[in-house]
């Protein structure tokens, strides 16, 4: 529009030199009108600005950089969570194997039918003492300035291994594991420093579906502090996750989003815009694009300060086994409700639906029961019972409605401490 607004511009101008020069010049203004733009520019350039009092300038050229205002609040909050974002290095001693040549039955086998002179060898190995060797690796992030840090328990699962933190400004720290969560994939780690730079903790309570957020972390144990983005793809997915010699773990309850998340980035931070930790990083699916999860942020606070306090991640335990009931579920197995925990048996034949002894066990909950509500509070997809649980304290009372062959009941239960 405004290219069109300016050339009815200069043809109006262009007329009114037509008109003078008619007057003035007579015959001569024809000529000055189809003489072209080039040389009759000055007299254009003076009327637009003495009569219209208009500028003829062009406009600011079009290839200029404009920073938009979500990228420059991404890019700020990128550098400052960045430092407080650590690598973790897993090594471990192992064994350092040599090969050597020898004869697999004794020298002494073949020279009792060959003669001395003759020597058959193969090559062997054998191990020649241990060697110090990196067998993993993953992603942390500071909480404290002191130096205690978060990141997966599948990280730091090893107990024979050692771990050291490398910050993002290149120095290391030797790292003591203080917890790792009997629940969640969580654990806690502590340096020795201080006055380190630290994260902000979010509210995963006030995330929604398709807002901004921001994956930092080691990527294939490579490169550090690499930086994706993407957004919410969904909230309260219940996953299986596992992988080599971790075995697998069911996590309920755990954001789902597009930002890529790698072999590397485990543990690392989830962001929201404005560079508040949401989420801890944890798995991907396989098979699958950008399809990635996280542990909500409000999970990991209570278990922070548990640490601190007691040196241990202290979690209440009610004792059962069971599966959150969804409406697929509900219509497969002709069920009376179609939410609640329905209380079942593992694969195993060890593993009881309800554990003996326990705070379940206790109050007389049995398999095939369906827990409805805790302490008032409706147990559905959105509100598990492990979240639901993790509200509580040990040794806190709570009350729950209980289904059970097909009549409702309350029971009171006394929650104990998970060991």
């Amino acid at each position: 529009m405004e290219k069109n607004y300016s050339a009815r511009k200069i043809i109006a101008v262009s007329a009114i030199i037509s008109i003078i020069c008619g007057t003035v010049f007579g015959g001569a203004a024809g000529f000055l009108v189809g003489f072209g733009a080039a040389q009759s520019r000055p007299l254009v350039e003076w009327l637009a600005t003495n009569v219209f009092h208009r500028s003829l300038q062009p406009p600011a050229s079009q290839s200029s950089v404009r920073v938009v205002e979500e990228d420059s609040a991404i890019v700020s909050s990128v550098e400052r969570v960045s430092p407080a974002v650590v690598s973790i290095i897993v090594t471990k001693d192992l064994p350092k194997i040599e090969q050597f040549n020898g004869s697999p039955f004794g020298s002494d086998f073949f020279r009792q039918f060959f003669g001395d002179g003759f020597d058959f060898q193969v090559p062997q190995y054998r191990q020649n003492g241990t060697e110090k060797k990196e067998i993993g690796g993953g992603t942390g992030f500071v909480v404290s300035t002191d130096g205690f840090i978060v990141t997966n328990k599948h990280v730091v699962t090893d107990t024979e291994a050692e771990y050291t933190v490398l910050m993002n400004s290149g120095k290391k720290y030797t790292a003591r594991v203080l917890a790792r969560d009997p629940i969640n994939d969580l654990a806690v780690l502590k340096i020795e420093a201080g006055n380190l730079p630290t994260v902000e903790l979010g509210d995963s309570a006030k995330i929604k579906v398709g807002q901004t957020v921001i994956a930092i972390g080691n990527a294939l144990g490579e490169f550090r502090n690499t930086v994706s983005r993407g957004v919410i793809s969904g909230l309260s997915r219940s996953i299986t996750a596992g992988g080599a010699g971790i075995g697998s773990e069911n996590l309920t309850g755990v954001i789902q989003t597009d930002a890529s998340i790698n072999p590397g980035n485990s543990g690392g931070p989830l962001l929201n815009i404005a560079g508040q930790v949401i989420g801890v990083n944890t798995a991907i699916a396989q098979g699958a694009q950008n399809i990635g999860f996280a542990i909500p942020i409000n999970e990991l606070k209570k278990s922070i300060e548990s640490v601190k306090k007691t040196g241990r991640i202290v979690r209440p335990w009610l004792g059962v086994r069971f599966t959150m009931i969804t409406k697929e579920i509900a219509v497969a197995n002709k069920l009376a409700v179609d939410y609640g925990a329905l209380v079942v048996r593992g694969q195993n034949q060890t593993d009881l639906a309800v554990v003996p002894g326990s705070p379940a066990d206790k109050a007389g909950l049995v398999e095939n029961d369906i827990i409805l509500e805790l302490n008032g509070q409706r147990l559905d997809e959105k509100n598990d019972l492990p979240s639901a649980l993790a509200k509580l304290n040990v040794g806190d009372e709570a009350s729950l409605k209980v289904l059970h062959r097909g009549a409702e009941k309350t029971v009171k239960v006394t929650l104990e401490e998970m060991k």
